[in-house]
This record gives C-alpha cells, structure tokens and sequence, in this order.
C-alpha cells in the first residue's frame, strides 16, 4: 500500500505521452507526470522510482521526484503563503501548498510569518495537512537519552526561561538562557546535548558538549592554533559570536580554556587574536 505523504519506492508499468504511471498497488496506478521524470536516468517498464506521493488540486494521488521541505510526521518551521476563511497555505516546497487550518493554528499569523508545524494525513479526508498544536504529538513515549549525548533540536519558541526545542522530532526540551550563547531564532534547527534529565521528567538542554573541561577545550585551541600557523584571529574581546562559530562553546568557556593556556606560557593573548608562544 503507497503512503500519501512520504516517499516510496514505485515500479513503472507504463508510458505515456504525459508522463509514467507507477504501481500503487491497493491505490491502483499512480501517474508521476512528465515534468517530475528523473532526466538521464533509466525509467523502463520495471524500473523502480524513489518518489513522494500527494493529493493534486482535484484530490488525485500524485507522484513526483521533488523532495518537499517535510513529510508526514514531521516537523518544520514553514512560510506561510496565503490566507483564506479555510486557513493558512503554507510553502512546503511543491507545487500544491500545505493547508494549515484555522482550528489548527496556535496564535494568529499573517502571509510572510514562518509557523513550527507537524504535518499529519487527516483521516477524514486522506490529505496532508499541518498543526501548529505540538504537544499532542511529542513526549509520548519515554524519554531515554544519555547525559551528553548529541541531539537534533528545531527551535520552536522563546520563553522567559529561554527556547524551547524539539528534541529527535520526538521530545520538549528547554535551552535556558544561559546556555543560548549564540544567535537563536524560531525555526532553526542546531546541534544540541542532553544537559540533564530532571525527575519531572523535563529535558535541558545545551548548545556546547557537556562536561567539557577547559583543559580538553585548550587542547583544541592549540591543535588550532598548529594548523594556522601560530595564531588565530580570535582573543579576549572577540564577540561571542565568532567564538560559537569556530569552536561551538560559549565565551565565558572560551576564556576559561585560553586563560589556562596563558597561565602555562603556551600563548600569547591579544585583544582580536591568541598566538603560540
């Protein structure tokens, strides 16, 4: 049975002037038209085709070899298009826009607004549609991630405790302001790590490896400091966005890692740049 919504791998039964048609077993044949034919490559009766599968204008089943920006349950942060007394269009990155309904939206937007949505197959009506009502579909399984360990994080709303963020696509989680050491906006997605998992069963977050010492993070900044010659453009008053950008941690930790180099004369520090002695 094809999915609506996700990718599928399809096989070519026939040719046509407008393009193939795939077998959609149960769904019957599938035309993925002419336009969305991979150019170069083998389609023969046969063949197998790697495509997306959605409902047209007319509520057809469709193919097509364009990657969207999200599949059925998934999350992204979309733009929103158009709006009409049915609700919100969004771009998802093809041809027919994703409908975001009134009844699903969160706070109100306007055309031009980007909105964090998990996109569902409605079971009524077989279309994909979009929700900006999150808390349904995250933290319903056990959380089971190590301290330390890498995650996935899309930023979903800032707090006055700091971000929120979706941890895998599957969990809350909660950057605090003391750990959004560089620039943040709703919808970016970033590298993150399990800082702590707290009894209530609430997740922190961080932006920088945890339990990094200062001493593993000197190392780092003297295996740089070998690759570029000696020195690097980076010191004492360099803005915290530099520091994020070229080794991942927070300025207060960076001044830590070169103070203790500069305490066992390996470096020379400099407002702008730090240099091997």
């Amino acid at each position: 049975m094809a999915l609506i919504g996700r990718f599928n791998s399809l096989q070519v039964i026939k040719h046509t002037d407008f393009g193939l048609y795939l077998d959609g077993g149960p769904d019957g044949e599938i035309l993925l038209p002419n336009r969305y034919v991979p150019k170069g490559e083998p389609c023969d009766v046969g063949d197998w085709l790697n495509v997306f599968l959605y409902l047209d204008s007319e509520d057809r089943l469709i193919a097509t070899t364009e990657q969207p920006k999200v599949q059925v349950g998934g999350f992204a942060s979309l733009k929103v298009l158009a709006i009409n007394s049915i609700g919100l269009f969004l771009d998802w990155g093809l041809p027919k826009d994703l409908l975001l309904p009134h009844s699903e939206e969160k706070r109100p937007l306007q055309v031009g607004d980007y909105c964090v949505v998990h996109v569902y197959l409605d079971k009524r009506s077989k279309r994909i549609t979009a929700t900006a009502r999150l808390d349904r579909y995250l933290d319903l399984l056990p959380a089971s991630y190590a301290v330390g360990e890498v995650v996935d994080l899309l930023v979903v709303e800032k707090t006055d405790l700091g971000f929120k963020a979706i941890i895998n696509g599957k969990h809350w989680g909660l950057i605090h302001k003391n750990e959004a050491f560089k620039f943040l906006r709703v919808g970016s997605q970033e590298k993150g790590f399990i800082k702590e998992l707290r009894a209530d069963g609430k997740i922190s977050l961080s932006l920088q490896p945890v339990g990094q010492g200062a001493g593993e993070l000197g190392e780092q900044i003297l295996e740089q400091l070998r690759r570029h010659d000696g020195r690097l453009a980076v010191g004492d008053k360099s803005p915290p966005e530099l520091v994020a950008k070229l080794f991942g941690v927070s300025k207060g930790n960076f001044k830590k890692a070169i103070g203790g180099l500069y305490k066992r004369g390996l470096i020379v520090i400099h407002d702008e740049s730090i240099e091997l002695t």
